[in-house]
């Protein structure tokens, strides 16, 4: 069985879904592929995952690097799983190119040569932001377009991890919505 629940972030409504295996799906409020995981029998509540999932939200939001990660369970194609549990290995506070990525899978993974735009297609679906940092995965010329969860979210979660923004791409007007409210 499913179950789902709400965390109230700086950055506004996480759902969050697990099953027994692991967490599913945290995605913010209304992001492309919102709950696409999701199954249509699901209950309210909260388990041991999801409690875990919180602890690292509120870890993470207070402006330091979990030092755990919750159990997970990644739904998707192999293609789709490899990129992500690639992803998981981008250190806080950095980012990485889709290119970077598709060679790092690649290395690991024969007859695997996924283009920038495949890889960038199989970030923009993951179904755990944050936990899993597709927000960390930018174009190589460094704009921050291309998340699910916004542009104005990725480059927040990027300054919250105190992140070098001076090579990346900021649309003037975007500058002024960029401070994180304080939690």
């Amino acid at each position: 069985m499913v179950t789902v629940k709400y965390y109230d972030s700086p950055l506004g409504l996480i759902f969050l879904a697990a099953d027994d295996t692991g967490l599913i799906g945290l995605w913010f409020e209304g992001q492309k592929y919102f709950a696409q995981t999701l199954t249509r029998n699901y209950q309210t509540g909260s388990t041991p995952i999801l409690e875990s999932a919180v602890r690292w939200l509120r870890v993470y939001f207070a402006g330091e690097k979990p030092s755990f990660t919750p159990r997970l369970h990644l739904i998707g194609t192999d293609c789709q799983i490899a990129v992500w549990k690639r992803l998981l290995a981008i250190p806080y506070g950095t980012t990485a190119t889709y290119g970077e990525i598709g060679k790092q899978v690649a290395a690991e993974r024969t007859g695997f040569r996924p283009s920038p735009q495949a890889v960038g297609g199989m970030v923009s679906q993951n179904p755990i932001s944050i936990i899993i940092p597709s927000h960390r995965v930018v174009p190589a010329n460094g704009s921050l377009t291309g998340y699910a969860g916004g542009v104005i979210q990725r480059a927040r979660l990027l300054m919250l991890e105190k992140t070098d923004m001076k090579p990346l791409l900021i649309p003037p007007s975007l500058s002024a919505l960029l401070p994180l409210e304080a939690a």
